[in-house]
């Protein structure tokens, strides 16, 4: 109940950020249709590698707390628009795993707590607020989620029982790679085509690059999708261990990557 209690907290400040930064459609297409292809392009990379697996919802989902630690620990070397551009990206990618899981996996899925986490982005975001109350909020609150609440959410969210023998099976190593380059090939293909037919963007492709790059990192969503859809403990554990190496690479990746990538003066 606490942890749910934080989670919450968590998603409305998302939901809060999205609508402070996000003044038009126009900024919001990119991220979403970004999304898209962080989804489609690993699910088809998964199922090239592994067909017939019914285990591919699990290569598409991105874990926001996760990137967001990564983004902490940049600081002030990141633009800060990249921060509401994953934001937007990654409650668009929950809210079509969602989708998926609903339609793939209905008779199995416990909806109330997906729907509460997406629910309070959605308060957050259709909250009537002045701008005033809206920034003071926001300033309470990041402090809390950021020290706080996304800590916990990271920790308790990483795996403990991961079974390293699973490491050569064609599960685990197809989710590696769904997640560690599918990510990126399918986010900056997706953002530059939503770019060229008029989309917005206040950040680069080579920042969107890294934001795709950290989308790799995926275990709280990803996590519930294997074992609903596991049908066996060995399954379950090539498919965990698969998610953790590839949170460590794009995790990794993404930190040097953005690093590398100066934010403007």
């Amino acid at each position: 109940m606490f942890l749910d209690a934080l989670i919450a907290i968590f998603f409305f400040l998302v939901g809060l950020e999205i609508k402070n930064g996000i003044k038009d459609f126009k900024t919001a297409v990119v991220p979403i249709v970004a999304a898209l292809g962080g989804m489609i392009v690993p699910a088809s990379i998964y199922l090239l590698l592994n067909p017939g697996s019914h285990m591919w919802a699990a290569s598409m989902p991105t874990d926001i707390a996760l990137a967001l630690g990564v983004l902490i620990l940049l600081g002030k070397r990141v633009n800060p628009h990249v921060r509401l551009f994953l934001l937007t990206l990654a409650i668009a990618d929950d809210l079509f795993s969602l989708i998926v899981l609903a339609i793939f996996y209905g008779d199995d899925l416990e909806p109330i707590k997906a729907l509460t986490t997406l629910g309070a982005a959605a308060i957050g975001f259709i909250l009537p607020l002045s701008t005033h109350a809206l920034h003071k909020i926001i300033r309470v609150l990041t402090p809390v989620s950021t020290y706080f609440i996304v800590p916990v959410i990271v920790v308790v969210n990483i795996p403990l029982d991961i079974n390293l023998s699973a490491f050569t099976s064609q599960t685990t190593i197809s989710i590696i790679l769904a997640r560690s380059i599918g990510k990126i090939i399918g986010i900056t293909l997706f953002a530059w085509l939503a770019l060229r037919i008029g989309g917005h963007a206040k950040i680069g492709m080579k920042e969107i690059t890294g934001v795709a790059t950290l989308a790799g990192m995926g275990l709280t969503v990803a996590l519930v999708i294997a074992d609903i859809a596991a049908r066996s403990e060995a399954e379950l554990d090539q498919v965990r261990l698969g998610l953790f190496v590839s949170a460590i690479i794009s995790g990794l990746a993404g930190f040097i990557w953005l690093r590398r990538t100066p934010a403007p003066l």
